[in-house]
């Protein structure tokens, strides 16, 4: 396969088309914008700085696949990716989460995908010092444990390797960070970076202290082992690569932001609706926010909107942050194929999940075509009848009819359980007939 950053959107769109039914506008136009923010790193030369991502409005109901396909994207690019909902910020005077929090989320993912990484480079050294480390506590420090005397040190080296002696306890003694300081209470929009920076400070003044544990062998290994690799890793060149990483590759998917465009009131809940949209304008638009890292452009962040739109519009969003969202993509809502598909194409098809945990307890657990297509005409029916959630019913409906399946599953197995599709309509028949039930069970 060749690299996340090489893949061109034909490629995008089919590893996709694993994952996700469905929503081909939405994949191309995602594949698109992934490809272009390659193309902008090829390019050498001034006009490389005024291409700037063209950012995505993602428009369709709830549980057709829009929060899926931009997370899908950013694991399969390897991109710093965050997820927030629009309703969980609030204009700057007002109490809640401020804006740039999200671009410190960000960056801190980011700090941890490259941590991670370079981790996988010093986990050989750091597990040899960790055993060294090991094998010194485990050798005897005194003539009065003599027991231990015949051991050379290669010896219990080899024994340590083995596994051997995983199950004898040991005394380490673990770094402790010094507490934070109960300062959540400034944490109000626009107090979070002095928060931050007053545990900063705290931590400064406190040192880090010591205390022993007891522990068996292969769990001091693994805290060693991280230890060890903590003091191999360079955190300075690990930051630099992160705010590089977020700059480049970051991608930031704001979810319900149909719920914080205006509908033209001037009343009540809507008091701080634009407020939020004219606070979240600068940082699409770009702007350099201070983290904990340190400064952070936001200039070429790719940023994902979604919303279902039923109630206002995309031009109830106030115009500059409209035109910071010139690719608009419809999803269409899911149709009774769509869940067949759902059910049993993807490689995180939902029946697949199922059989996966049942097969834990001895139990074969086999659907036939029918049964599967009673459950998508189910599904479909309550989301044409009741609220359209989507994707989402087919979990809902799946759990009802594999309830008991589930429960009896230890006391039945081994054993092999075929859904067909008379089963179905007995475990969800009287449900669903009564209108009223189904509105609270499924």
């Amino acid at each position: 396969m060749k690299k996340e950053k090489e893949l061109t959107p034909r490629e995008i769109v089919a590893e996709l088309d694993r994952y996700i039914v469905g929503q081909a506008q939405a994949k191309r136009a995602v594949a698109i914008a992934m490809r272009n923010r390659w193309r902008r790193m090829q390019i050498e030369g001034p006009i490389k700085e005024e291409i700037y991502p063209k950012n995505i409005l993602m428009i369709g109901p709830t549980g057709v696949g829009k929060t899926e396909i931009a997370r899908r994207l950013a694991k399969l690019t390897n991109s710093p990716f965050i997820k927030v909902e629009a309703t969980k910020f609030t204009e700057v005077g007002y109490v809640g989460r401020d804006v740039e929090s999200i671009i410190r989320d960000l960056v801190h993912v980011a700090v941890q995908m490259v941590r991670a990484e370079e981790e996988k480079k010093v986990l050989a050294k750091a597990r040899e010092n960790a055993e060294e480390r090991l094998v010194d506590l485990l050798l005897p420090k005194t003539s009065s444990r003599v027991e231990y005397d015949p051991l050379t040190r290669e010896k219990m080296l080899k024994m340590l390797r083995s596994g051997a002696i995983n199950d004898r306890v040991v005394e380490l003694e673990v770094e402790l960070k010094p507490p934070h300081p109960t300062i959540e209470i400034l944490a109000a929009s626009g107090l979070e970076e002095l928060e931050m920076q007053l545990r900063e400070m705290f931590s400064a003044f406190l040192p880090l202290r010591g205390k022993k544990r007891k522990v068996k062998v292969a769990e001091a290994l693994e805290i060693l082992t991280k230890e060890e690799a903590s003091k191999l890793i360079d955190m300075e060149r690990v930051i630099r690569e992160a705010i590089h990483l977020t700059e480049t590759s970051g991608i930031v998917f704001i979810d319900e932001i149909d719920k914080i465009a205006s509908r033209g009131e001037s009343y009540g809940p809507d008091v701080s609706r634009e407020g939020v949209q004219r606070d979240l304008l600068p940082i699409v638009e770009g702007t350099t926010v201070n983290t904990r890292y340190g400064m952070v452009r936001t200039d070429y962040i790719l940023f994902i909107a979604s919303g279902a739109f039923h109630i206002s519009k995309p031009s109830d969003l106030i115009p500059e942050l409209q035109g910071r969202f010139p690719i608009r993509v419809e999803l269409s809502p899911l149709s009774k194929q769509d869940f067949v598909r759902i059910l049993t194409e993807p490689e995180n098809a939902m029946i697949k999940q199922y059989q996966a945990l049942l097969k834990v307890e001895g139990v074969e657990l086999e659907f036939t075509k029918e049964a599967i297509e009673e459950i998508a005409q189910i599904a479909y029916d309550l989301n044409q009848k009741l609220e359209n959630i989507g994707a989402r019913r087919l979990y809902t409906v799946l759990e009802k009819v594999l309830e008991e399946v589930s429960f009896n599953a230890p006391d039945i197995a081994p054993t092999k359980v075929v859904i067909t599709r008379d089963y179905v309509r007995e475990k969800l028949g009287e449900i669903i007939s009564q209108e009223e039930l189904a509105k609270f069970i499924l």
